[in-house]
């Protein structure tokens, strides 16, 4: 089984939000670069899942301080389409706490998702900020992993509550028992990324963000070696095509087992898509 861990299926209001100007730069994608007016409909997601052999997506919400880009009950909504390909990841208004932890719950008792995601960089503070700590600890209550961001971002916004040490290290500390899967590997703190990894061990790694071609170093030898368990694939599309981020994974030489944690099997553990 091949998992998406970092998904979405995008809202026009997502696709077209001017801070992502950098990244439409990049993107050869051309409906990503027109950025289309209209909403997609979810068979373009599933089409860009079935050019790479993916199993199943996981989609997220995506709230920030300024805007919802796309609510959970859209995600919601889109999961409802294709249940047996998409699960989802909830987002929340970290800016009122109480709300927030009320809306974990509802995102996980009531609509089914399979973790929460923030973006601290999003916020502009660190994940150590007191902000965070209650959907930490609800989510270590509901038994789901958080999701989040690691590294310099893309966006045209700060970088530095991307940093793996001191910030996961830490949270990871004060809530051992949660698991925290950080995206985007964190270049260029990737080796600071890979000792908090190997330090705790419910710190996992997503690629997201990055093709096999530009994976660090020194994650293809975590990876292949002791980390064997502790990363798994992530697209970010629609900023990255499944496809194109997977492109060159022969090149890498995974023996089977690695191979299958990597692309699925890790996943699956982590956020009980086998239940």
């Amino acid at each position: 089984m091949i998992v998406d861990a970092w998904s979405q299926h995008p809202t026009a209001r997502h696709i077209r939000h001017p801070m992502f100007e950098s990244l439409r730069r990049w993107t050869r994608t051309d409906r990503l670069a027109n950025g289309s007016a209209d909403d997609w409909p979810v068979a373009v997601t599933l089409a860009a899942m079935d050019q790479a052999a993916v199993d199943r997506s996981l989609i997220s919400a995506w709230v920030g301080p300024r805007a919802t880009l796309i609510s959970n009950d859209e995600v919601a909504s889109f999961v409802a389409e294709a249940p047996d390909r998409l699960s989802g990841v909830g987002s929340v208004d970290i800016s009122r706490p109480r709300e927030a932890v009320r809306e974990v719950r509802r995102c996980i008792r009531d609509l089914g998702f399979r973790g929460i995601r923030v973006l601290p960089w999003l916020w502009e503070i660190p994940p150590t900020h007191p902000r965070f700590y209650p959907v930490f600890s609800e989510c270590c209550e509901l038994g789901v992993p958080f999701c989040t961001q690691v590294g310099h971002t893309g966006p045209l916004m700060p970088s530095e509550p991307g940093r793996p040490i001191p910030y996961i290290d830490q949270v990871a500390l004060d809530f051992p028992e949660l698991s925290i899967v950080c995206g985007h590997i964190g270049y260029p703190w990737a080796s600071e990324m890979i000792a908090v990894a190997t330090k705790h061990p419910n710190v996992y790694i997503d690629t997201s963000a990055y093709t096999v071609e530009r994976y660090p170093p020194e994650l293809v030898v975590y990876l292949k070696g002791h980390g064997r368990n502790k990363v798994m694939f992530g697209s970010n599309w629609p900023m990255i095509s499944p496809r194109k981020a997977l492109s060159a994974l022969d090149s890498l030489n995974l023996d089977s087992e690695t191979h299958d944690a990597f692309l699925g099997g890790t996943a699956a553990d982590v956020f009980a898509l086998t239940d």
